[in-house]
This record gives structure tokens, sequence and C-alpha cells, in this order.
């Protein structure tokens, strides 16, 4: 979700989805916006994930305090970033996450403390070349649960359009790739997608996770057949106003 509003937030965890992500990276959502949407969330059964905005261990921690129940980490290049990224995300002795889980614990119960380490999601990145180049590493990280592949990033560092680039052989081929192995390393893998079509295709590819469109986009494709819809019927372009 890119829009910060609760109301929003509690209508997508109502669509039949697994889990509602708040994009604190690319979304307008603030910390603040954040703990609402969580609170809103926590009223249904969906998991709620959070992508953090960079590899920040405070920020990270303090959006697990909130009631985040996974993170995932954009830009994660090698093995040591994705430790680090791995440790804020658990209790001492598999990481460093300090403890003060202020909203979590209210809605968790008691036992959060003793399960969290368990239970949390933690989702690398893979968005650019080095990332692939040390993809090995990265995946024999203890701790981790799976990697997150953000197609446009990926397409960029390799010479293509963001927004085509996704579609490309070369590119497909990749992503596959990045699947393979993670499944070799007994991790998950989740992939981004900001088509519906895409969405769809990247499902039947094998991946475990894949994200839908967010709801701006939702919105925009659905206002879209609307017009289309229109058009057919009155034959005439439906009117587009600007700035």
């Amino acid at each position: 979700m890119a829009i910060p509003s609760p109301f929003l937030a509690e209508a997508m965890a109502h669509q039949g989805f697994d889990a509602v992500t708040l994009d604190l990276q690319h979304g307008l959502i603030s910390f603040d916006n954040a703990l609402a949407m969580l609170q809103a969330l926590s009223t249904t059964e969906v998991t709620p994930l959070a992508r953090v905005a960079a590899l920040d261990p405070g920020a990270i921690m303090k959006i697990l305090d909130a009631g985040a129940m996974g993170i995932i980490c954009p830009l994660i290049d090698n093995a040591e970033q994705c430790a680090t990224f791995v440790a804020a995300c658990r209790y001492p002795p598999q990481g460093n996450r300090s403890f003060g889980p202020t909203r979590a614990q209210l809605y968790a119960g008691p036992r959060y403390m003793a399960e969290a380490n368990e239970t949390i999601l933690t989702f690398a990145m893979i968005e650019t070349a080095e990332g692939v180049r040390n993809l090995e590493e990265i995946l024999a990280v203890p701790g981790l649960d799976g990697v997150y592949i953000g197609p446009s990033d990926l397409s960029f560092t390799h010479g293509h359009d963001p927004v085509n680039g996704p579609e490309h052989p070369e590119m497909l081929a990749r992503i596959d790739a990045i699947r393979d192995a993670a499944h070799r390393h007994g991790k998950k893998v989740g992939m981004h997608s900001s088509a519906i079509d895409y969405c769809a295709k990247m499902w039947g590819r094998g991946f475990d996770m894949v994200t839908a469109p967010n709801e701006n986009r939702l919105f925009g494709f659905g206002a879209q057949l609307l017009m289309q819809a229109l058009e057919r019927e009155t034959g005439a372009p439906q009117p587009r106003p600007g700035y």
C-alpha cells in the first residue's frame, strides 16, 4: 500500500489477500500513518508486512514494535548487509533487536518475545546487478526467510528500461534463476508486480509470494476500465483533464 489511510488498509485487508504490505520506501506513508494502518489491519486476518525505506536497523525495529509481522528490506547487495538486516529483526541470541514491543505485545500477547524470532518474516530485496552477483552468499545468511525481487530496479541495473524491462527475455531468465537459487537454499522467493497480468504471470512461474499492484494503481486500472466502457458505449473519447 502506498496511500496513508487506515480505512483503505482495512478495506484492502478484506479483499482476500494473505498479506498487506505497507510501502514506506516508495509510498507516501510515514511512521505515524503506518501505526494507524497496522492498527486497522489488526482487526482482520491478514499478515501485516512493511517494506522499509532503507537498511536502517533503528527504523526496522521501530516498525516491528509497532506491529509489522514481516519486513521487506530494499537494496540488499551482499551478505554483510543481509546479516545486518536479519539481526535487526531477531532478538538475542539470534540477532540484536532491542526489546520494547510497544504495540506488538498488546495484540500478540505475553508470548510475543518468545515467539517473535520464529514468526517475524525477513525478505531481502534483490534488485541490483551486485545483489545478483552475491546472491548465493545472501541466501546463505542464517535467519533469512526469503528474497523479494524488485524487477524494475533489477532491469535498470542490467541496462533495460525499468518499465518494460521486466518482460524482456533476458530479465525473465534472470528472475527465474533467482527463484531457482532461492529454492535450492530452502528460501521463499517473492516478486513485486506493478501490473495485474504480470502478477498472474509470476504466480504461474512458481514464485511463493507475488504482490498485487498497490491500491493507487488498482484504482487507476479500475478507472481506465470505466472510461473504456463509456467510450465503447458513446463512440466518443471521454475528456481527460490535466493540471
